[in-house]
């Protein structure tokens, strides 16, 4: 078991990476990087994590195309805020786009009260479907290569490999498309694209396991390691200390509130700011591998204490998380749909195989 455990926190065999919005991913100048999450992949380049950073807001923007600059934004505003608007967002020509730069970080509050003011709609969701950022895979290594495979390296757009000396690490992007989002139980589903399928079959994954966990059961979360640059794995054990049918509203502002709703974890164990989306594991003696069973909603607001000093203390005793039970047939069927529509032919019949292991355990049952 502890090889298996090895192979979940090595940067080459680790199914746990990262999602990020990324502005300009083809320009390495003017390339931001924003909403990180944590992510797994479960094979075929389809990649889970949670689903509210989605219908969160930015508050912000950092480029956008002139077109849609003037029309959604410019042509809203009164004068004063059209002379913010053209100081803080400089056009290039070439480009057709507008810029964020700033020179007086009280501009920054002014502009996010601008949006807020003309309800121009900052949520991720949004600024995906409008082309002004994308969700990419975050994959680091400590060397320069694809999984040590110099022929994969080649097949990687340029513009989406680079070093990132200050971390002492190598960043390796891959496009991310929404294949569908289960709000009510904070679960997204993506997948890779315009990645050869060589590409996809190299990274790591994990299997799902449907079981429903019980109260007192001990369940491996697989999280960012507590050092501050999210790049090592830390694989440690959690306790479930109750389940619970959740009812907490979220607030949108644009399409309206929903519920987080379902059967949820309550767990207990240690976990750091910033794990939603962390995978839990289950130990499957038979295949002797670890699969995973549910996915981190929300790290509870009950901080360790370090010499009775709470503040900025980003370290969490309890967690919430989605047994993925409660989507299991939404997620095969988007799995399933996805792959009869998909022109890259996949590397592993995925849905066949998890639906054979649900199956055998039914049988068993």
């Amino acid at each position: 078991m502890n090889s298996k455990i090895l192979e979940l926190i090595n940067e080459q065999t680790s199914p746990l990476f990262r999602i990020m919005s990324i502005y300009n991913d083809n320009d390495s100048l003017r390339r931001i990087f924003q909403n990180n999450i944590s992510a797994s992949h479960i094979g075929n380049g389809f990649v889970l994590s949670v689903a509210h950073n989605l219908r969160s807001e930015s508050g912000i923007i950092y480029s956008i195309y002139e077109s849609d600059f003037q029309s959604n934004i410019f042509s809203r505003c009164t004068q004063p805020e059209k002379q913010l608007l053209t100081k803080c967002y400089i056009h290039d020509i070439q480009t057709s786009k507008r810029y964020l730069t700033i020179s007086d970080n009280s501009d920054v509050q002014s502009l996010i009260n601008l949006f807020q003011r003309i309800k121009y709609d900052t949520r991720w969701i949004t600024l995906y479907s409008q082309n002004i950022c994308k969700p990419f895979l975050i994959i680091q290594f400590k060397n320069n290569t694809f999984y040590n495979d110099n022929s994969l390296t080649n097949l990687i757009n340029a513009a989406h490999k680079f070093p990132e000396p200050s971390l002492n690490t190598n960043i390796f992007l891959l496009e991310l498309s929404l294949v569908q989002a289960f709000y009510q139980e904070d679960i997204a589903l993506y997948k890779i694209v315009k990645a050869d399928p060589k590409v996809i079959s190299k990274i790591p994954y994990s299997l799902i396991n449907y079981d429903q966990c019980n109260t007192g059961e001990i369940i491996n979360c697989l999280q960012s390691s507590p050092s501050g640059t999210n790049l090592g794995h830390l694989f440690n054990e959690s306790r479930i200390e109750g389940l619970m049918e959740q009812h907490t509203i979220f607030v949108d502002n644009f399409a309206g509130n929903y519920f987080f709703e379902g059967l949820r974890y309550l767990l207990k164990g240690y976990f750091r700011f910033g794990s939603s989306g962390a995978p839990y594991f289950i130990y499957n003696k038979e295949n002797n591998s670890f699969e995973i069973n549910a996915l981190q909603s929300e790290a509870c607001p009950i901080q360790l204490s370090i010499n009775n000093n709470r503040e900025g203390n980003f370290q969490y005793v309890n967690a919430i998380a989605t047994p993925l039970k409660i989507v299991q047939d939404k997620l095969l069927k988007e799995i399933n749909s996805s792959r009869l529509t998909c022109s890259v032919p996949p590397v592993m019949d995925y849905a066949v195989r998890n639906e054979s292991l649900i199956r055998n355990r039914l049988t068993l049952i």
